[in-house]
């Protein structure tokens, strides 16, 4: 837990400094401000320079590794493994959130594919009408109306704001299999293993597709804060498939 203090504690002085940036008065300017949501732009802009650099020097290469080593089978099963132990968690959040009928369906996915798919490494319950489902604490605290907050990037974690820095710390809070780690005295090591094999193996699944938008982009910064914004509305409203182009989950916060 003591991993996420920085995110958290960023998060909540963002949200009591939002008040304090400075609006622009010329309206166009206003209203593309309010847009983005982005006050802390050029700190912001730092943060993800510093993160791309450790993307090029040290992810990327990583990602680069895993997908020559573990042919697609493997990358699919590993995948399918590390979705079906956030199950739970996407149970609880549909729950909290009044989505019963996708809170049954998550249910049914977790028993299926743990039993079935011998331990979440097939995903079964998808081919039997029980399609992945999305939930995590941010997303239920857009459905109790908090706001966001203003827009984020935390160094390592990339993307944020303070209303999903909060849930992310609860859905680390809630998460069952760390209390299942710990109990068997591997908290740690299994938690971290799980948050790097994550990133990586979603960060491998998004090469070409980040090189093609940093390629074309001429803004990349303000490209990306785009196209994280566009997934993340997505998710918030419930989609299993944001986005037309993949985004890089590498930056986004593990444990959902």
């Amino acid at each position: 837990m003591r991993r996420r203090i920085p995110l958290l504690a960023l998060a909540a002085a963002a949200l009591l400094a939002a008040g304090c940036a400075t609006v622009p008065r010329d309206p166009v300017a206003r209203a593309e401000y309010r847009a983005n949501n982005d006050p802390f732009e050029p700190l912001n802009r730092k943060t993800f320079a510093f993160n791309d650099l450790l993307d090029r020097l040290l992810i990327k290469p990583l990602a680069l590794g895993y997908r020559h080593v573990l042919p697609a089978g493997g990358r699919d099963a590993v995948r399918h493994f590390l979705d079906n132990l956030n199950e739970p968690l996407v149970f609880v959040n549909t729950v909290l959130q009044g989505r019963i009928d996708n809170a049954r369906i998550t249910g049914c996915r977790f028993v299926v594919n743990t039993t079935l798919g011998i331990g979440g490494l097939a995903d079964v319950a998808s081919k039997h009408d029980l399609p992945k489902q999305v939930g995590d604490f941010g997303q239920t605290l857009w459905t109790w109306r908090v706001p966001a907050g203003p827009y984020l990037i935390v160094p390592v974690f990339g993307p944020t704001n303070p209303r999903d820095g909060i849930g992310t710390g609860v859905d680390l809070y809630l998460d069952p299999f760390r209390y299942v780690a710990r109990a068997q005295a591997y908290g740690s090591p299994v938690t971290l293993g799980r948050i790097i094999i994550d990133g990586v193996d979603k960060r491998s699944r998004n090469i070409e597709s980040l090189d093609e938008m940093q390629k074309e982009a001429i803004d990349y910064y303000a490209s990306f804060r785009s196209l994280f914004k566009q997934n993340r509305e997505a998710e918030l409203k419930g989609s299993a498939n944001p986005g037309r182009t993949p985004l890089p989950d590498i930056y986004d916060d593990p444990g959902r």
